[in-house]
């Protein structure tokens, strides 16, 4: 099967207290594929993380009097999963704060939903979104 869905142009994007780790945390529990990271030390400059599925994340250290700026903590994302299961168990063996259990929705989605270290909230499911008129 060739899929023809062209590649993502919205990419969300946060700022971390500790950059490098919430990109391990990102990537050793869930999955995300660590595409690039910029930065010295401590400080990431730009991150990107691609999920497996499609899509990603851009995310940076917190640093003051940049023009970005976005609080640490303050973002929220849902994220398109075929093994919610397998994933909600591997958020309970490394300790995640869940939030919401798994569960089934009512528009046939099977989901749940965690607050990574730096309190962000990520949401994983099934959900593929409704398909865009034409």
């Amino acid at each position: 099967m060739t899929d023809k869905t062209p590649p993502p142009q919205v990419w969300p994007t946060l700022r971390a207290t500790d950059a490098r780790g919430l990109i391990r945390f990102l990537v050793d529990v869930f999955g995300f594929e660590e595409t690039v990271v910029h930065g010295d030390g401590d400080v990431v400059e730009h991150a990107q993380l691609s999920w497996p599925l499609g899509g990603g994340i851009m995310l940076g250290s917190d640093r003051e009097g940049t023009v970005w700026s976005l609080r640490p903590g303050t973002f929220g994302c849902y994220v398109v999963c075929d093994n919610p299961d397998e994933l909600h168990s591997r958020a309970k063996t490394a300790g995640t704060e869940i939030i919401e259990e798994l569960h089934d929705t009512d528009y046939g989605s099977r989901s749940f939903s965690v607050r990574d270290p730096e309190g962000n909230l990520w949401s994983f499911g099934t959900y593929r979104g409704e398909p865009r008129a034409t």
